[in-house]
């Protein structure tokens, strides 16, 4: 970072209902973080704002502050392709559309596309990507020996959380995936370079987060 230079911050949905909560997500995606490129001195800053509401609006008001803010919310439901136009320019995507179409979210006035980065469809999403690290967490009597088929990103919100649920309810040490327990936790144990591959949107902000703290 040169100096002077303010740090880039990431307003991200959750976290946001206790001091604990709060604590787990800014460990996880440290974690997370420091097995990426950007390593344990480049990384964001994180704001875990709670809702998605409560992200967006973060955001909308560090923008108007002239602060070099992203923000990180799931995307809800399954993306449009037309967000998605060029494919091989992710830094081309429009997510603000999505956000517009599904949430009534217009892009902030000082904001830009590449400020906006979505979780398609939802954290859990990234999770099973490393399914070998979700096997391990969960140890024996976990069912699945093998993660979801396709596309990750095509994959509904409420599918992947299902499978999680059902896949993990006869673990021994664990039981049934519990968000609040288990998500910032396993986030802080998968491999970004899995998730990365399986989800173009992660890469696209990772990518992103690169080009901010260069």
């Amino acid at each position: 970072m040169k100096p002077g230079q303010m740090p880039v911050v990431v307003y991200v949905e959750g976290g946001g209902d206790t001091e604990l909560l709060r604590r787990a997500l800014h460990e996880a995606f440290s974690a997370y973080f420091g097995r990426t490129h950007l390593g344990n001195k480049r990384r964001p800053r994180m704001v875990a704002s709670g809702s998605r509401q409560n992200a967006f609006d973060d955001f909308r008001t560090a923008k108007s502050q002239g602060k070099p803010a992203l923000l990180l919310v799931d995307s809800e439901d399954a993306m449009d392709a037309q967000c998605q136009l060029p494919v091989a320019r992710p830094d081309q995507w429009k997510p603000w559309a999505h956000l517009a179409n599904r949430d009534s979210w217009n892009k902030p006035s000082h904001a830009t596309e590449s400020d906006c980065h979505l979780m398609t469809q939802c954290m859990e999403s990234w999770l099973v990507c490393d399914w070998e690290t979700v096997k391990r967490y969960f140890g024996q009597g976990f069912a699945s020996k093998h993660g979801p088929k396709g596309g990750i990103e095509a994959i509904s919100k409420a599918d992947v959380l299902e499978l999680l649920k059902n896949e993990s309810k006869g673990s021994k040490t664990k039981g049934e995936y519990q968000k609040g327990r288990d998500s910032f936790k396993l986030l802080a144990e998968i491999d970004p370079a899995m998730v990365c591959a399986a989800s173009p949107w992660a890469k696209r902000f990772v990518d992103e987060l690169g080009r901010r703290k260069s």
